[in-house]
């Protein structure tokens, strides 16, 4: 089959012949439709990343249509068409994965190919309104969204959201299944067009992080503030989220792109009761939980750019300048 190979950090991808995976007990190979980026693939490519080995097949999400079942697995899964849980091994815990926890696409090879082997349990029905794209677009950004909101922050209908930095796939995910929730939502952004584009699906309003004013311009469209906020930056803005937020309020991040935030001022967080919750990807349990909520409010994830699995190495630089707003997909 062909693949994108990754063979040192720093390096450009190469569209190669590699060999057709496997399945072992358990496992299914999928015929890849269509495969999405992530952030995770980007900083993979540039080293900075934990446990990284070459050569490797990025790429943990993916919708494809399974071609082959292993030993002693459902054969009724084969001619399926189904998207791919990446989480692998979260554990028994809903509280927090297991530390034998992976993510498909590093160690295991990933979607950034014709075919990839996962295991069988891990694999669920594409949602029957989305296409290949759209459903490839879906799993880990919106596993880590559905958790981040719905598990962690414990939204509840009616409440007021604040989606910061909106564009990544994650932050649309969190837009989407806030509105999907019955809760007004509020977004950020230094890219007016991409707050005004944010409005079109179904964002209350929206504030541009540059001006002066944005952090009472927010407080005053959400009269007050904001019973839950997701962050993934954190960085030099992340203290004035707790100004932003309403007293018990909680803020949910999963990232720190901009690194660790200085001075957070503990005493306006106790006085307040404002929570703090770290957030990673999900369990099998809540990307059934959130498949079902996509199908049910018919949620189409926003692809930003299409690309051919030969023109990989365009994609990552698309990434790279982070114009994207949406998920960019490779196609095989």
């Amino acid at each position: 089959m062909k693949a994108l190979v990754l063979h040192g950090k720093n390096e450009a991808f190469r569209h190669e012949e590699v060999a057709d995976p496997t399945p072992g007990a358990g496992e299914a190979v999928v015929s890849v439709r269509a495969a999405a980026l992530n952030h995770r693939d980007l900083w993979i490519q540039k080293g900075q990343y934990a446990g990284l080995k070459f050569p490797i097949i990025l790429g943990s999400d993916g919708c494809g249509v399974v071609e082959e079942v292993g030993p002693g697995g459902d054969t009724a899964l084969a001619g399926q068409e189904v998207i791919i849980n990446p989480g692998l091994g979260w554990g028994d815990s809903p509280a927090a994965q297991d530390a034998k926890f992976s993510i498909l696409g590093l160690p295991e090879n990933g979607t950034l190919a014709e075919k990839v082997k996962a295991p069988a349990d891990h694999l669920a029905p594409k949602p029957a309104h989305l296409s290949a794209e759209q459903a490839a677009a879906l799993p880990l950004a919106g596993l880590t969204a559905w958790r981040a909101l719905m598990s962690r922050a414990g939204l509840k209908p009616g409440e007021k959201v604040l989606v910061t930095g909106i564009g990544g796939g994650v932050a649309l995910f969190a837009l989407q299944f806030a509105v999907g929730h019955g809760c007004p939502a509020w977004v950020t952004s230094s890219s007016d067009e991409k707050l005004r584009r944010a409005l079109t699906l179904g964002a209350r309003g929206s504030a541009n992080y540059q001006g002066e004013k944005w952090i009472a311009e927010l407080k005053d469209l959400s009269g007050g503030g904001f019973d839950v906020i997701v962050d993934s930056a954190g960085g030099d803005g992340f203290p004035k989220l707790v100004d932003l937020a309403a007293p018990g309020g909680r803020i949910v991040f999963f990232g720190a792109t901009l690194g660790n935030p200085p001075g957070i001022d503990l005493r306006k967080m106790f006085w307040k009761q404002i929570s703090l919750l770290g957030s990673t990807m999900g369990s099998p349990g809540e990307f059934a939980a959130m498949t079902k909520f996509v199908g049910e409010k018919k949620i189409v994830p926003v692809v930003s750019h299409t690309f051919a699995l030969e023109k990989g190495n365009d994609a990552f630089a698309e990434m790279d300048r982070g114009g994207q707003f949406g998920k960019i997909v490779v196609k095989p």
